[in-house]
């Protein structure tokens, strides 16, 4: 019989710690698709974050190394330096990677290190408890905003992808999600491109992928998808925000 569909080989047959409805098992799937598609697995380096990703370690079949909250991309940039034949890569969710670490991937963005970022925006602190993080949303309620997001009082949400973006020596920069096929399909295509950014030395690529927090959000899975289409997305539109492919 013809095998149309099985675990990729660089994901491990782990039981997942994720709450039910979570999209991190899904963009780790992604990862794991493009790593063996371009046959990079015994090269690749994973940086795991603080957050609800923090045991990537027991997912992917390949290694991985824990970082300081919010240091991922100075840890990266460190092995990527040292050993610059590796493809390295960050896993990071919005309070690791946009409060923390806002000065660590900044900094590495601007230099123009050759890294794939992947960021992981659910618009919340999901491993605490569901407090404000930088990307929540105006008016959005979390347990630090029981009345919702006060932008005169909490400021506004950063978009990263556009910030990101907007920085001379990045090479890509973009923003997906994950709530059908077809942006599977599309953030599975951004991933690998910026996989494959880091194998040409183009510089730094940064995929921003939308994704649910049912439990924080107190949504059912379903109910969370539709939120991500209908109200995040209406605050962070789905795109490509920089590409040195694609310049004249």
């Amino acid at each position: 019989m013809k095998v149309v569909f099985e675990r990729p080989e660089s994901l491990l047959d782990n039981k997942t710690i994720y709450c039910p409805g979570c999209n991190h098992g899904i963009i780790h799937r992604i990862v794991a698709e493009c790593i063996d598609e371009l046959g990079i697995r015994e090269q690749t380096v994973g940086v795991a974050p603080v957050g609800c990703a923090v045991l990537l370690y027991d997912y992917f079949n390949f290694d991985i190394v824990e970082a300081p909250h919010g240091r991922a991309p100075a840890m990266a940039t460190a092995m990527k330096r040292v050993r610059p034949n590796l493809t390295i890569f960050t896993y990071q969710g919005d309070g690791d990677l946009a409060s923390i670490g806002m000065a660590e991937i900044m900094h590495a963005a601007n230099r123009g290190d050759s890294l794939t970022v992947v960021f992981v925006n659910n618009a919340n602190y999901g491993m605490t408890g569901g407090q404000m993080a930088p990307t929540t949303l105006p008016g959005q309620k979390t347990t630090t905003t029981p009345a919702g997001r006060n932008t005169k009082q909490h400021g506004f949400p950063f978009r990263m992808a556009e910030i990101i973006g907007s920085l001379p020596a990045v090479a890509f920069s973009c923003r997906t999600s994950v709530t059908n096929p077809k942006n599977i399909m599309k953030t599975k295509k951004a991933i690998k491109k910026a996989f494959q950014n880091q194998l040409e030395n183009k510089g730094f690529s940064f995929v921003e992928v939308l994704s649910t927090c049912p439990t924080n959000w107190g949504m059912s899975p379903i109910e969370a998808l539709k939120w991500v289409d209908e109200t995040m997305t209406a605050f962070y539109p789905l795109g490509t925000f920089k590409d040195i492919d694609e310049e004249v």
